[in-house]
């Protein structure tokens, strides 16, 4: 393979008070030859990564389940690449497709054992990998926060906040496997088309909440509630705690309406808190890596679903590595249709034989 004499990565210079902004990062021109390529470790060709809600709160020097990204390291991301070239010992070989947590980088190496070999099953796609098939991805955080936080049942009434997106619109399509009757909201017209074309939730159980009778809409809807699985926070999780049925479930998997509140002001509180009370409800939060354990069997599960073509994914993917900072604050935006993806580069292609 011919490879470039320099690579560029994006580092931490700053950490935002708020929004991401354009001192938050630094685009950085390095030697390839810097890369030193040691026993057990590959060099990786970056061709994707991705771009997820919990980024923001890795930019935060506040203790939580993994360590803040470091000022002047590399902006964490996972991802997936080539390898072009591996150091003695190492399980891989060059054009081997794999994945990991790479970063906002052209060029890495990492050890063997912080990299997946990633094999295609019937029906999916390399980016799968990124998506419903990933580890730990959405379809790990969607799977376990359903049944095993959620505990979902046949007949129970699930309501899922941005429903839309990667993890969400999964969700909403397990939801419905399992014999619930999910009510799925998102914040734009097409966002809603696509959740009743593609994912199969019920036209007449698709909300805006853009819509000026939003709240009237959702109570009339909604009723009351059996499992609500929380990616937004904030004021609708306040509303969803007004519609709690007895023993009901509220699954904490992301606040995205919070992450970039400043210090100083906060996120908002919660004044429906009392009904987890009344109700004998419960709230919870999860992190998927508590079940590194099962992502083996959870993969196999939903590659069957993603070959038959019942379990359905969307991609929106942006072009180049320098466009990632600008990229991100669309999931807080709610920018983004589906699973964001920023496009590094195309697969390194082998050199020719002279």
């Amino acid at each position: 393979m011919s490879l470039p004499s320099t690579f560029k990565q994006l580092v931490l210079r700053e950490r935002p008070e708020a929004e991401v902004n354009s001192n938050t990062f630094e685009l950085q021109t390095l030697p390839l030859s810097s890369l030193k390529v040691g026993r057990e470790e590959t060099l990786v060709q970056v061709t994707h990564v991705s771009l997820d809600p919990a980024m923001r709160g890795w930019l935060a020097d506040v203790r939580s389940y993994i360590e803040p990204v470091q000022i002047g390291a590399v902006m964490r991301a996972g991802g997936q690449g080539v390898v072009v070239k591996v150091g003695e010992g190492s399980t891989f070989k060059v054009g081997d497709r794999v994945g990991g947590m790479t970063g906002w980088a052209e060029f890495l190496v990492l050890p063997d054992r912080k990299l997946t070999l990633i094999t295609c099953p019937p029906g999916a796609t390399p980016l799968d990998f990124m998506n419903t098939l990933g580890a730990p991805g959405t379809l790990l955080v969607s799977l376990f926060g359903l049944h095993d936080v959620g505990k979902i049942k046949a007949g129970e009434t699930l309501v899922v906040s941005g429903a839309a997106g990667a993890v969400g619109s999964l969700v909403c399509q397990l939801g419905k496997k399992a014999g619930a009757t999910v009510i799925a909201i998102a914040g734009t017209p097409a966002k809603c088309e696509w959740l009743v074309k593609e994912a199969g939730v019920d036209e007449d159980k698709v909300l805006n909440y853009k819509d000026p009778k939003f709240k009237d809409n959702f109570r009339k809807t909604v009723g009351y509630l059996d499992v609500y699985f929380d990616n937004v926070g904030g004021e609708m999780l306040d509303l969803a705690m007004s519609r709690l049925k007895k023993n009901a479930r509220i699954v904490l998997c992301g606040a995205i309406s919070a992450y970039n509140a400043t210090a100083m002001v906060g996120p908002k509180g919660l004044r429906n808190y009392q009904a987890l009370i009344g109700q004998r409800a419960r709230m919870e939060g999860f992190v998927v890596f508590d079940y590194a354990h099962r992502y083996a069997e959870a993969i196999q599960e939903i590659a069957k679903g993603v070959a038959d073509g019942s379990i359905k994914r969307s991609f929106h993917i942006v072009e180049g590595l320098e466009n990632a900072p600008k990229a991100l604050p669309m999931l807080y935006l709610g920018q983004n249709t589906g699973k964001l993806i920023v496009k590094i580069s195309d697969d390194p292609q082998p050199k020719a034989k002279m």
